[in-house]
């Protein structure tokens, strides 16, 4: 989350008059994360969030993405639920800027990953994934291999002011990465940006997954290798294998991975790796003036790309 669109009280409180959830109390920009612009909003109604759409998100899939939150509601995964304005529609114009009202969920994200989030996010994740299996609307990941080397070239012209070298580092793994990518893995819908920030918990147990707009249809293995690289690294750089064998244990009690899935794993994780990377180091380079956003180093992430592409197996994520 983050704020790069300003939204005045007097443009609020006419965008309200089209919803019935009372009158505007207070409202407050949301720092966290590096997409859309959203909004703390409190009504006499209660508590709610306000998103502004940015730059990445297309506003052809956005009836997609609401869509999915209603339908994984339905199947018992706790996330946040659109709010429909007076004429049935959950999407609006604000600030030029297409925007819409979700539900606000209880929980606190975890500053800092301890072992006892790992589980409960394991479970979490593949109750996702068997709770997409009857949403039926694809979705192609534009983030995906395909979008990885448009990515690259956005910023290669000025890689190497981060690091000496990263930019050829960056071509010739992605040109290997997209030789031996898996084609023929289990797909289903994923959130493919499952951060600790997009997970609320209460009391050691999952309470909420947020911030859908990066959801699409893809390999499911490859949503569990985002979350090795969020979850399991410690802030030395160092892969906590304990982590990384609850986070896997638990989701696969619920979802068993395949041979296959099992084997791709470090493929899938330096896939993971390199996306975040790419996205990161666009963004390190490019920010907008004025926006309300802290950009987030891209060299956490060459660093696990470069702990995956040693890895061996699976062992090296579970020991």
């Amino acid at each position: 989350m983050a704020v790069y669109t300003e939204v005045t009280d007097d443009a609020l409180r006419a965008f309200l008059t089209a919803y019935d959830i009372g009158e505007l109390v207070a409202f407050r920009g949301i720092a966290e994360g590096v997409e859309n612009s959203n909004y703390m909003l409190r009504t006499t109604a209660g508590d709610f969030i306000l998103t502004l759409y940015e730059k990445r998100v297309n506003p052809a899939d956005l009836p997609w993405f609401l869509n999915l939150m209603q339908h994984l509601a339905t199947q018992g995964v706790n996330c946040p639920q659109p709010v429909m304005a007076q004429d049935g529609n959950a999407l609006r114009m604000l600030a030029d800027r297409h925007a819409a009202i979700t539900t606000f969920l209880p929980g606190v994200w975890p500053r800092r990953v301890q072992l006892v989030h790992c589980g409960p996010l394991g479970e979490a994740l593949a109750r996702l994934h068997k709770a997409g299996a009857s949403y039926a609307p694809r979705r192609e990941n534009a983030l995906g291999p395909a979008g990885w080397r448009p990515l690259l070239e956005r910023s290669l012209s000025r890689a190497d002011d981060v690091v000496p070298g990263l930019g050829a580092e960056l071509t010739a793994v992605l040109d290997r990465l997209l030789e031996a990518w898996p084609r023929d893995l289990p797909e289903g819908q994923i959130h493919a940006d499952l951060f600790p920030d997009n997970v609320f918990f209460l009391k050691n147990e999952v309470s909420g997954l947020i911030d859908f707009y990066f959801a699409a249809t893809d390999l499911l293995a490859y949503d569990l290798a985002i979350c090795l690289n969020a979850w399991c690294f410690e802030p030395d750089g160092a892969f906590n294998v304990t982590k990384g064998r609850a986070l896997i244990g638990a989701y696969q009690a619920v979802r068993p991975l395949s041979p296959a899935e099992t084997k791709a794993l470090p493929i899938l994780a330096q896939g993971a790796a390199l996306r975040f990377l790419l996205t990161r180091l666009h963004d390190w380079l490019y920010v907008p003036e004025g926006a309300l956003v802290t950009p987030k180093d891209p060299l956490e992430y060459l660093r696990k790309l470069r702990f995956h592409r040693h890895a061996s197996g699976i062992a090296a994520y579970v020991g």
